[in-house]
């Protein structure tokens, strides 16, 4: 697939270079932390469907936050789910996993798709078969200089870390070349469980600053 076929991450996602994932136990859960979140300057986050009611709830969320941020659905497995969340309104869709039907489904509903993996193979197929990028996941086993091994082989491959991303492991990735990371628990903390929510727009605030395009390295 050439450059100029590939479908690639939304405008403000691909700027901020931050994706928050957001796993709680309900999907009523999610707008008061995306109230937070955009108000703290996140511009980019990926609703997971193990979080039950997620697809239902997606279009009123795009509705009241879509001027605000791009609104992922993730951990999809099934090509029925991600083209749901297509018709929905996801801006673009995550995946654990490299399989192709689930890029088959993102093609030919049109909309940008992040598959995981971890291996070169894994990686690669993904990204031959038309991902925006490919999600390295658990990245904590690998770490950044990850990035520079797969471009030996694999020029121009586009890589999204994701599974034990903090701050500094945030700052040390994009340094290294990641297009963007993708980070849960070390910035939503304790907020779906109850948590300060002001303590969640301080965590925010502080990836903002070190993700942001004209912050970063």
């Amino acid at each position: 697939m050439t450059t100029t076929d590939r479908p690639t991450l939304p405008e403000r996602t691909a700027a901020a270079r931050l994706i928050v994932v957001i796993r709680g136990e309900r999907a009523d859960q999610y707008a008061p932390i995306l109230e937070t979140l955009a108000g703290a300057g996140i511009r980019s986050v990926e609703l997971t469907l193990s979080t039950p009611g997620t697809l239902e709830e997606l279009p009123g969320l795009v509705e009241r936050f879509g001027e605000q941020l791009d609104i992922a659905v993730g951990t999809v497995t099934d090509p029925g789910d991600l083209r749901t969340a297509a018709k929905h309104g996801a801006r673009y869709i995550v995946t654990p996993i490299t399989r192709p039907d689930l890029l088959e489904a993102a093609a030919e509903a049109g909309i940008a798709i992040i598959p995981g993996g971890l291996t070169p193979s894994e990686l690669h197929q993904g990204w031959a078969a038309g991902a925006a990028a490919v999600k390295v996941f658990p990245a904590s086993v690998v770490g950044p200089g990850y990035v520079k091994d797969l471009r030996g082989p694999f020029p121009g491959i586009r890589v999204i870390p994701s599974g034990g991303v903090d701050l500094e492991a945030a700052r040390r990735w994009l340094q290294a070349g990641a297009d963007a990371v993708s980070v849960g628990g070390p910035l939503l903390g304790d907020a779906l469980k109850g948590g300060s929510l002001d303590a969640l727009a301080d965590r925010a605030v502080h990836f903002v600053g070190a993700t942001t395009r004209e912050a970063g390295a």
